[in-house]
């Protein structure tokens, strides 16, 4: 059982709670830390920003393998509850209390953990006019928890002052919708760039060269 003192909110620690919120889990047993990913980078971040030395583990499922980080720290597990974490989350996840001066740091870890930065060309009014072709860029999150999406909205909103579009996706196979926040070009652009404000802080890498090559583009 590890010692993993939190005596301060950082950049990096907001990013951590970022992919937490989204692909992490607390134990039943009051004690553990689970984080599991597909993105080998953002298992060693997390290791990284929270100084542990636990070895990493695979998991499998019929139709992926994703790697595991399991922390056993009680103090990392009561700080996690106290600013709106809970097991068995998915569902009922609400507001986190992260402070305001580090909502871009969780929102990129957010971005990281269960959104997508995706860009395609729209060749739909091509036949029409060959010129009408557009390169698309579209920001999503995604939750299992309505109230965590309105809450992550109006952040959204109250810190960059652009709205998104919230709806509700199908129901899944086992009968759970998941609720989306999407951000089209125009917004996309904005949002990114403040997530994305320095080459020094740590990201998924291939979501940020998404957006990167669209910039490029442009």
């Amino acid at each position: 059982m590890q010692h993993l003192h939190i005596q301060k909110w950082t950049p990096d620690l907001a990013y951590a709670v970022g992919l937490i919120v989204t692909d992490g889990c607390l134990s039943s047993d009051g004690r553990h830390v689970t984080f599991t990913s597909r993105d080998i980078e953002l298992i060693e971040s997390m290791r990284s920003i929270l100084n542990a030395d636990n070895s990493i583990g695979k998991t499998k499922n019929k139709s992926s393998e994703a790697y595991r980080l399991q922390i056993g720290s009680i103090e990392l597990f009561h700080w996690l509850e106290r600013i709106g974490l809970t097991p068995c989350k998915s569902l009922t996840i609400g507001e986190i209390d992260v402070p305001d001066r580090l909502f871009i740091d969780f929102l990129r870890g957010h971005l990281d953990g269960d959104g997508s930065v995706t860009t395609y060309l729209d060749y739909y009014n091509s036949k029409k006019d060959p010129r009408y072709i557009y390169r698309r860029l579209w920001t999503r999150f995604i939750s299992g928890s309505k109230k965590h999406m309105i809450w992550l909205q109006k952040m959204i909103h109250r810190s960059i002052g652009i709205h998104g579009r919230l709806h509700t996706s199908k129901a899944n196979r086992i009968g759970n919708s998941m609720f989306v926040l999407k951000f089209a070009k125009k917004e996309s652009m904005i949002l990114l760039d403040k997530i994305y404000y320095s080459n020094n802080i740590p990201c998924l890498s291939r979501k940020k060269n998404t957006y990167i090559d669209f910039i490029k583009l442009q």
